[in-house]
């Protein structure tokens, strides 16, 4: 259950932080350069939140559950 509340936390995160960095790619057309995007987008927290919502989609998923690892070790 908790590995379930990670992958919906997760996925909100990243939601919220992947269409923000497909608004502000709309920077690029208003002339700043990919170099000045890249530095302006480090700066954000919108950023960092599709960062960390990643990272806990892919350990919610990647970790086993503990009934998972007892069942190994029989």
């Amino acid at each position: 259950m908790i590995r379930l509340f990670f992958l919906m936390v997760g996925f909100t995160l990243a939601v919220v932080g992947g269409v923000s960095i497909l608004a502000y790619l709309n920077l690029l057309i208003a002339g700043y350069q990919f170099s000045a995007y890249l530095l302006f987008l480090i700066e954000r927290i919108e950023f960092y939140l599709f960062l960390i919502g990643v990272a806990m989609i892919i350990i919610s998923i990647i970790f086993p559950t503990k009934r998972n690892r007892d069942r190994k070790k029989s």
